[in-house]
């Protein structure tokens, strides 16, 4: 028969010893950040956030993008201020599945791949419409955007006895040189930027150290005030004897 170990009353528990423990390693850790100087919160932050953006910047994939650019005109009899009207409609129809669907054909690219890459911008002084396409080969970004680009011209063209107004193809698309991605010097400035905030957000944060208060007095002092005011009932005792 086993008997467990008995405890004095002001032995602390086994349940509650590590908690002093635990405290001071926290005090502890607290001392260590507050004594660390203004700069290293600021530095480290700018660091890491050059680093993570560094690394963002070479796991991204590169990305290139193409424009063609299509203008409205009006036909015979047709009104030239409505050329404008109708360029807005056809801006919003060019990502439509109607025109996908007859451009995926040239552009040897899954219909959804179009609708996920395919972009149209209109302007609101112009009546032309810049169709884009985004693709990790520069070469599929111009075939992209300029299949969508024939496709609205045709479309357009089937309408073009009721509406009066036609598509025509003002510029096609080129494959570009560069990347429209962000490079890796970009990404790490933006990182250094945004580590650098959080680092002084960290320094704002971080616990303060304790000001030094005023000297402790002696116990049983008191103030010159409060003396000042005790002293005042006894004079008044004095006068009235």
């Amino acid at each position: 028969m086993s008997t467990s170990p008995a405890t004095t009353p002001g032995s602390p528990s086994p349940a509650s010893a590590p908690a002093p423990s635990r405290r001071r390693a926290v005090l502890a850790r607290l001392t260590r950040l507050r004594n660390l100087p203004a700069w290293a919160f600021l530095g480290a932050g700018v660091l890491l956030g050059a680093g993570g953006g560094a690394v963002y910047g070479l796991v991204s994939p590169v990305t290139y993008t193409a424009t063609a650019y299509v203008l409205a005109v009006p036909g015979k009899g047709g009104d030239p201020a409505s050329a404008l009207g109708f360029a807005q409609a056809y801006g919003r129809v060019a990502t439509q599945l109607g025109v996908l669907g007859d451009a995926q054909v040239e552009a040897r690219v899954p219909l959804a791949t179009l609708r996920s890459t395919v972009t149209a911008e209109t302007s609101p002084d112009a009546p032309m419409i810049a169709v884009g396409a985004r693709s990790g080969d520069p070469e599929q970004a111009a075939d992209s955007a300029n299949a969508v680009a024939r496709a609205l011209v045709t479309a357009a063209g089937h309408n073009a006895t009721d509406t009066r107004v036609s598509l025509v193809s003002f510029s096609r698309a080129l494959a570009p040189s560069a990347p429209a991605s962000p490079g890796v010097p970009l990404t790490s400035g933006v990182g250094a930027c945004a580590g650098g905030l959080l680092g002084g957000l960290a320094l704002l944060a971080r616990p303060r150290r304790p000001l030094a208060g005023p000297a402790s007095l002696p116990a049983g002092a008191l103030p010159a005030p409060a003396e000042r005011k005790s002293a005042e009932p006894s004079r008044t005792s004095e006068t009235a004897s």
